[in-house]
């Protein structure tokens, strides 16, 4: 039976560990998502761009989904991302994920192709009306060169499974634009990790994070102090974090975020070619920042 997806809350977007011989490290995987439930996160994200889901074949996608289903146990939603080129590809994904026990999906735009608005809406909406899943839409311009504007969600919010955004325009103004278009028939969750706080503060209901895959605590402390109108303590925590929440904006954010992991022994630093470890000053100077906030890790604030 499916969890309820509430859209709301921190949802980690998990890393993919590997082995050193390049196959799945299901114990490690497990190993994390234990201390991402105990920090009290909302829901699970599989196979995002911080899972290397362009490397990952479809049997390990459902291991993956497998494990993360048994470790929640139903107590949070475990999501699936789609990010496919084509449309036959995409909705067989989505098949795949709803028939092995998604309790919903994410879905990117076409991959490669630069869509315009009319055949990305018919991408997402062709997906949509093959599953029953509720759906996030991955609004991601910067990365993906396409953004879907307002326009297009007054399309695709015929579509009652199309219910959240994952919003990463980096422009702020584009949670208002939302709201004021649309009130709360999607909610909005934040996927910025350099701009989560303010996106919360803006109104975003939740915040998909990079980050919270090696510090699930401090993650869950902005979140929970922002929601309760305690600005000014989650600001103190945010300001200690934004040198790591950096490491999320780059593009080998999936090697940072991995020594960010490993170095607070919930990860590895495995990557899947064409990626590769880091080595040499790139890697002293990612460790440094690293072992620079762990030394000045702030005592968590509780709300009152």
């Amino acid at each position: 039976m499916n969890v309820s997806v509430k859209w709301e809350g921190v949802y980690p977007a998990l890393l993919t560990p590997f082995t050193a011989d390049d196959q799945l490290d299901l114990p490690l995987f497990e190993k994390n998502l234990h201390a991402q439930l105990d920090a009290g996160i909302h829901g699970f994200i599989i196979g995002g761009s911080l899972g290397e889901a362009s490397t990952l074949l479809n049997d390990e996608k459902i291991a993956l989904l497998e494990s993360a289903l048994g470790v929640s146990d139903g107590r949070v939603p475990v999501l699936v991302n789609i990010a496919e080129q084509g449309t036959k590809q995409a909705i067989a994904r989505a098949h795949e994920a709803e028939s092995n026990g998604a309790d919903g999906l994410m879905l990117l735009p076409p991959m490669r192709y630069p869509a315009d608005s009319r055949e990305t809406v018919t991408f997402f909406s062709s997906i949509a009306q093959e599953t029953s899943l509720p759906i996030m839409i991955y609004n991601n311009p910067y990365d993906y060169k396409i953004m879907t504007t307002v326009a297009m969600f007054e399309e695709l919010a015929k579509l009652p499974n199309i219910q959240a955004v994952k919003e990463s325009t980096r422009d702020l103004t584009n949670i208002t634009r939302m709201r004021n278009a649309f009130g709360d028939r999607f909610k909005l969750m934040g996927g910025v990790d350099t701009l989560a706080l303010e996106a919360l503060l803006m109104g975003c209901d939740g915040w998909v994070g990079g980050l919270v895959d090696a510090f699930p605590q401090e993650t869950m402390a902005i979140y929970e102090l922002a929601k309760a109108g305690q600005v000014a303590e989650a600001l103190a925590i945010y300001r200690w974090f934004m040198p790591l929440l950096e490491l999320d904006i780059h593009p080998k954010l999936v090697q940072y975020i991995k020594l960010a992991a490993t170095a607070t022994g919930i990860g590895s630093e495995y990557v899947r070619a064409p990626r590769l470890t880091l080595v040499g000053a790139e890697r002293e100077q990612v460790l440094q920042v690293i072992q620079t906030s762990l030394a000045n890790r702030p005592v968590l604030t509780t709300v009152h």
